[in-house]
């Protein structure tokens, strides 16, 4: 893989301001590029094969990740400190890969810097996402918010998923920027309120993740080690579950997309570890808690969708 240059933040699709929106618009909050395909990779293909609009926005650029290819290790912060200009471009590629046009960085590429795990002295580096504004950053989004009108919103629980302070950034963000943008006294200039019908957060079947890692424990994949259930982020009791996306019809799309993210994920068929060289399930069926907002019907739902007035069943031709 060669290097790849820098990527300005996305604008959306030209001409997209003059185009009929979408009945169904979908926005997904992450904290580094990767996030958004290990957890929504599948869901993200799906819905933007049926033809809905897939916006993805971005925190950071992922400055402070490990790099895995010894070829680019060069790459890292304590070297060249060139790895978010990489990992833009990862990004880039992976959305190729899962059809989503529209992703964008929050603020603009580089507006901020990735923060490292929790403790490190990364986390109050200047212009850290840790140390942000959440209102300024949140202020940010409120403007993707109000440009797309989003019915569905996708983020990290309050905790990130599992602790790293970016995600738990990008939570507060997410959440935050859902109020404001309803809120017709805030920043009028942003655009007109609007409010997000639902709100889902990303999480993980304890059954699920459990017959995962079993498949994988028999499958003889090439890695060091397996990881553990509690390494994954976002694990919680089955009932908690209040939507299960069934994307296996795009799980090539997802392996893809993994595979773009080639700094900070090796892919063995079904499985794929991160830069600890533990083995993980890759899931196909990815699944969401309902925060904000009201069930479509019976739970678990099987589309975001259900039950938002007139964002129903797929696009129109």
């Amino acid at each position: 893989m060669t290097d790849q240059p820098t990527r300005a933040a996305s604008p959306a699709p030209p001409g997209s301001a003059e185009r009929t929106a979408p009945s169904r618009r979908l926005l997904l909050v992450h904290a580094h590029p990767d996030d958004e395909t290990i957890n929504n990779g599948a869901t993200m293909a799906k819905y933007a094969a049926e033809g809905a609009r897939v916006t993805l926005v971005t925190c950071t650029l992922g400055e402070e990740g490990e790099v895995i290819p010894p070829e680019l290790a060069r790459l890292a912060a304590d070297r060249e400190d060139t790895l978010g200009a990489y990992r833009a471009g990862e990004l880039a590629a992976a959305m190729k890969e899962l059809g989503v046009e529209d992703h964008r960085f929050l603020g603009g590429a580089g507006r901020y810097r990735d923060s490292g795990m929790m403790g490190v002295a990364s986390n109050d580096r200047p212009g850290s996402f840790w140390s942000a504004d959440v209102d300024t950053a949140a202020g940010e989004l409120v403007a993707v918010v109000r440009e797309v009108r989003p019915q569905v919103l996708v983020t990290y629980d309050d905790n990130g998923g599992y602790g790293h302070p970016d995600h738990i950034r990008a939570h507060h963000v997410a959440m935050r920027a859902a109020d404001l943008a309803a809120d017709p006294a805030y920043r009028s200039e942003l655009g007109a309120a609007h409010t997000v019908a639902k709100i889902y957060w990303n999480c993980l079947p304890r059954s699920v993740v459990e017959a995962g890692f079993a498949r994988l424990r028999e499958s003889g994949a090439a890695f060091p080690g397996i990881a553990e259930p509690a390494d994954l982020p976002g694990v919680v009791d089955d009932v908690e579950v209040t939507a299960r996306i069934d994307g296996r019809a795009h799980a090539a799309a997802k392996s893809a997309a993994l595979r773009a993210h080639a700094t900070q994920i090796a892919v063995d068929g079904p499985f794929f570890a991160l830069s600890n060289d533990l083995g993980q399930p890759l899931f196909a069926e990815e699944f969401y808690r309902l925060v904000r907002g009201t069930p479509g019907g019976e739970l678990p739902e099987s589309d975001l969708f259900a039950g938002v007035a007139g964002a129903e069943g797929r696009e129109e031709a």
